[in-house]
C-alpha cells in the first residue's frame, strides 16, 4: 500500500490534519475489517483531539541564502551556500549547467556574456565573476562546501540543455559525483525539462525527483516517474485540486519562489512539505508567528542582512 511520507507529529492547524486523514483513508485497502477501521478512526480522533498532524514545514534557500551580507548578495555562490548552511535552513537550491567540455557549473542562465554554456568550453568562463567577486563555482567546488555541513539538503536543479544527449551526459556526471558523498535523503533533484526529469528518476532510484513545471499535473508527473512536485506557488493558490491530487499520489510537495509573507503563511497552512524562497529568514519568522515548528539542518543561527 502506497503511503504519504513519514510524519513528524506536532501541534498545528486541525484543517491540515483533516486533509491528511482524508487522503490516508483513500489509500486503505477495500477489504479492511470493521475492527481495524474502528481502530483507525479512534486513533485519528485521538490525534485530532491532541492537535497533532503531519510533517513539519521545511524552508529552502533559493540559490542559497544570498540575500544577506554573509551571502555576498550573490546567487549560486559558495558564500550563499555557506550562509544557508550556517543559518540552519533545511535545504539550499542551486542550478547546474554543463560546458561543452563537460565541466558542471553552478549558474542559473543558459548563457554567460552571450555565450551558450553547453556550446562553450569552461576556459572561456574562468574570468567571469559573480556579484561578490567569486568565480562561478564548479559542481566539485560546490560539493566540497556542501560536505562541510552534510545535514543541509541539496536541492539540485538540472537546467535545460541544447539537446537531450547533452542533458543526459550532464545528469550522468552529476549523479556520479553526488553519489560519492550524499545519500538519497540529502539530495532532491528538480527540473523543468521533461527529459531530464525522466532520466533523473530512472538514473537515481531512491532519490526524490520533483517536476518543476505546471504544464503537467501531479498525475502526469507521476506517470513520468516523479515522486514529487515542485510547483509554482500561484498554481497551488489558484487551483484547489492540485494539492490533494499530489497528496493522493503520495508525492512530496515543494513550491517556488515564495517571497510574500502572506502567501508563505497560506502555503505553510496548506501543508506543503517544502517552501523555496529568496527570503528564508522571513519564512522562518512567518513559521514562528503562526506557531509552526520549522525543520532545521543543525542549529538555527541569526545571519545579519
Amino acid at each position: 500500500m502506497k503511503t504519504l511520507p513519514p510524519a513528524d507529529f506536532r501541534l498545528v492547524n486541525p484543517e491540515i490534519f483533516i486533509n491528511f486523514v482524508e487522503v490516508s483513508f483513500h489509500k486503505l485497502p477495500t477489504n479492511i475489517s470493521n475492527d481495524m477501521m474502528k481502530k483507525i478512526i479512534f486513533s485519528a480522533a485521538l490525534l485530532l483531539a491532541g492537535g497533532a498532524v503531519i510533517a513539519q514545514p521545511k524552508v529552502i534557500a533559493h540559490r542559497g541564502y544570498w540575500n544577506c551580507k554573509e551571502g555576498g548578495y550573490a546567487r549560486n555562490s559558495l558564500a550563499a551556500l555557506e550562509s544557508a548552511q550556517k543559518a540552519g535552513f533545511w535545504g539550499s537550491e542551486f542550478d547546474v549547467n554543463m560546458t561543452s567540455d563537460g565541466e558542471l557549473l553552478i549558474f542559473h542562465d543558459a548563457h554567460i556574456d552571450g555565450k551558450r554554456i553547453d556550446q562553450t568550453p569552461y576556459a572561456e568562463f574562468k574570468d567571469y565573476r559573480l556579484e561578490n567577486g567569486e568565480p562561478i563555482p564548479t559542481l566539485d567546488q560546490y560539493l566540497a562546501q556542501a560536505k562541510k555541513y552534510p545535514k543541509t539538503v541539496l536541492v539540485f536543479e538540472m537546467k535545460w540543455h541544447s539537446t537531450d544527449e547533452i542533458e543526459n551526459r550532464a545528469i550522468a556526471l552529476s549523479i556520479e559525483k553526488l553519489k560519492k558523498y550524499f545519500s538519497p535523503k540529502h539530495v532532491i533533484f528538480i527540473s523543468f525539462s521533461p527529459n531530464a526529469s525522466r532520466v533523473l528518476a530512472q538514473s537515481a532510484p531512491g532519490f526524490t525527483v520533483q517536476y518543476l513545471g505546471s504544464d503537467r499535473r501531479p498525475a502526469q508527473a507521476a506517470e513520468m516517474g516523479m515522486n514529487g512536485v515542485d510547483t509554482w506557488f500561484k498554481t497551488l493558490l489558484d487551483d484547489a485540486t492540485w494539492y490533494p491530487e499530489a497528496r493522493k499520489l503520495g508525492m512530496s510537495i515543494n513550491t517556488w519562489t515564495v517571497n510574500d509573507p502572506a502567501q508563505m503563511e497560506t502555503l505553510f497552512k496548506m501543508g506543503v512539505d517544502q517552501l523555496t524562497t529568496d527570503n528564508p529568514m522571513q519564512a522562518r519568522e512567518v513559521l514562528e508567528k503562526i506557531g509552526m515548528r520549522e525543520v532545521v539542518a543543525g542549529k538555527k543561527v541569526k545571519i545579519k542582512k
